[in-house]
């Protein structure tokens, strides 16, 4: 198949959304499928074998710490010039407002995936007025694809209840290969922990921003000296951050990639998550198949990649003394240990061949879909 991917957000950037792109992109060409990217122009011409049709971006008021791109006349020409066999319009919103509008104007199949709860995010950057018009505007858009995707159970639910059509779920994955116990590293535990190695390592790792509820963990490191914590990310909260964490035992790595994020990983004792916005939160299928048990705020998509007390600890969000209790629990040895075992090997299930394959499937029906609506048929 020929597949044009229209994203908000790619290389070099760093997040969930752009590691499972980057994941479903090599399974493609592996597979024989030629894939086309356009997204920001950020610099990066192409990726693996895929050419990326980069446009212009621009840093808007609401987020500086990324750039975006606005709908714009050249999806047309891109998408013309490609003539692919079906579109993927990742998380529309802005880019992706051109992507749904000309696939549709040309006839193309047409797939959507919604990996951000944008409109959440309006309570936490004191818009809530903005809510009804963000659910509308993303359900507008969505409803114009043939196969909607979510991330989790939870979502697709969610997006049902809010008149979302056509929802489908796709399923999660893990680079396996990239990820596992075996990447502990002492000289990085070292690091991480500010030359205190023998202390309990907690980990947070993703973006640093006020909706993802950082915060939280400072409780811990108030409960006891036995506890330090490395924030890897960055963010546009970081200086806030910083500065509400500054009499703590706390260390900012800025991002890490590839093998240095995976010793980081595998080099920490528990990863805790206290985001409860996430359409899933790949960062915990990365700790868990580090061999790291989680600690994670009970939500909708964490439940469905943690049973509780099994291969991770949820926690009521609104309780600060249940976050606290759940990490004195993996203070019993046997218990972290058992955890941390059932974390890897639920990881180990989920490479991302599976998701990989489901999403070329969904692709085939977005096809038959367009194939039966065409006039003749």
């Amino acid at each position: 198949m020929k597949i044009a991917i229209i994203t908000e957000t790619f290389l070099p950037s760093t997040d969930g959304v752009v590691t499972r792109l980057c994941a479903t992109i090599q399974w493609l060409q592996k597979n024989g499928h030629e894939v086309l990217i356009i997204a920001p122009d950020l610099g990066t011409r192409k990726f693996e074998n895929a050419m990326i049709r980069g446009v212009p971006a621009h840093t808007l008021f609401f987020y500086r710490d990324r750039k975006f791109s606005l709908p714009t006349l050249s999806v047309k020409k891109y998408l013309q010039e490609f003539s692919p066999n079906v579109v993927h319009v990742v998380n529309p919103a802005l880019l992706g407002l051109s992507g749904v509008y000309y696939c549709r104007r040309l006839g193309l199949p047409l797939v959507a995936s919604y990996h951000t709860n944008i409109p959440q995010y309006a309570n936490y950057y004191h818009l809530p007025f903005l809510l009804p018009l963000l659910w509308q505007y993303f359900r507008a858009l969505h409803n114009q694809a043939d196969i909607n995707l979510c991330t989790s159970e939870a979502v697709r639910h969610e997006l049902a209840s809010r008149g979302f059509k056509n929802l489908y779920v796709w399923k999660r994955g893990v680079e396996i290969h990239q990820f596992s116990p075996q990447n502990y590293d002492q000289e990085m535990r070292e690091f991480l922990t500010k030359g205190q190695a023998r202390k309990t390592l907690l980990l947070y790792v993703g973006r640093l921003a006020t909706e993802k509820g950082i915060e939280k963990i400072r409780t811990i490191l108030e409960s006891s000296s036995d506890f330090c914590l490395a924030l890897v990310g960055d963010g546009p909260h970081r200086e806030r951050l910083q500065d509400y964490f500054k009499e703590s035992q706390c260390l900012f790595t800025g991002f890490l990639h590839g093998k240095e994020l995976a010793k980081a990983y595998a080099s920490a004792d528990i990863f805790v998550f206290p985001s409860i916005t996430e359409t899933l939160g790949l960062v915990i299928l990365e700790a868990m198949a580090s061999g790291l048990p989680i600690v994670a705020a009970r939500t909708g998509p964490s439940s469905e990649q943690i049973a509780d007390g099994i291969n991770g600890l949820l926690y009521s969000p609104d309780d600060p003394q249940s976050l606290l209790d759940a990490v004195s629990k993996l203070k019993e040895k046997s218990l972290h240990q058992e955890i941390a075992n059932n974390a890897y090997k639920e990881a180990s299930k989920l490479a991302w061949d599976k998701s990989s394959q489901q999403l070329l499937e969904f692709y085939k029906q977005a096809c038959k879909e367009t194939e039966s609506k065409a006039p003749g048929t």
